[in-house]
């Protein structure tokens, strides 16, 4: 069983800084961790291996520093990691990362299931798995929140809906997102921290991949940010006097003056 588990290193919640030229994220000097939905897809990836055997591969795009993320999920129980970085990747949306993403997963060769976390916390899409699946044309589940059974070429998964569940069987390969319902991510051990501190960490580039300059990066994203702000928040108090009944009528009053 070949699993892929894809995992992006995302600034820390509390310290998100802005380039306000660009209106693109600052990492640099920014603590950053793994996406936390990734961690439970991570686990899951895990878990797969262990109950049928093969390996899990992690795999992340991003500037070189996501190295450090792709350490810590060796050191949780990944067999190993493959960083896909390149200047010419910087400023990519979910359109031109999945496409990418894609690409490196082609070059891999063959795989079973990939895994990806429901959603990354600094942008709340919840598309790069699905367009990684569409590019690669494969079905895909998105929100699982457990997968039944993995036999015989066929997966059978709970898929999260608003009112309940839904229990889909697919074929393999597959892309699944979950949803953190589905387990709880181990820690790592110190053996497993060892071998993450000596993996070798290959690094693939544009080059390595075959892609079309037009569909990476900035050149290859329709969408992009127009501006971040803060939004203000102004309060206005207002001090009601007077008897139950005068206080009743005078908010009311002053109801009715704002739907004016």
């Amino acid at each position: 069983m070949n699993i892929i588990v894809c995992i992006k290193q995302v600034p820390d919640t509390t310290d998100i800084k802005i380039n306000p030229e660009h209106n693109t994220l600052i990492r640099e000097g920014v603590e950053s961790i793994i996406n936390p939905f990734d961690m439970y897809a991570l686990e899951e990836g895990i878990r797969i291996r262990e109950a049928h055997g093969g390996t899990v591969t992690v795999l992340s795009m991003g500037p070189p520093q996501v190295e450090i993320a792709l350490r810590e999920a060796i050191a949780i129980g990944a067999d190993n990691a493959i960083l896909v970085s390149d200047k010419r990747f910087a400023g990519s949306d979910t359109l031109a990362t999945s496409y990418t993403l894609a690409s490196a997963i082609r070059k891999l060769g063959d795989f079973d299931i990939i895994l990806f976390g429901k959603q990354a916390i600094d942008g709340d899409t919840a598309q790069v798995g699905p367009g990684v699946a569409c590019h690669l044309d494969i079905p895909q589940i998105a929100f699982v929140k457990k997968i039944d059974s993995i036999e015989d070429g066929k997966i059978v998964a709970h898929r999260m809906m608003e009112d309940g569940f839904d229990i889909v069987e697919s074929h393999l390969p597959i892309a699944l997102t979950v949803v953190k319902d589905i387990n709880e991510p181990r820690l790592p051990s110190l053996r497993t921290k060892m071998k993450a501190k000596k993996a070798e960490i290959p690094v693939w580039t544009f080059d390595d991949l075959e892609l079309d300059e037009k569909r990476v990066g900035l050149n290859g994203s329709p969408t992009w940010v127009e501006k971040i702000f803060t939004p203000s928040h102004e309060k206005k108090t207002m001090m009601l006097e007077g008897d139950p009944e005068e206080v009743a009528k005078k908010l009311a009053d002053y109801l009715k003056e704002l739907q004016q």
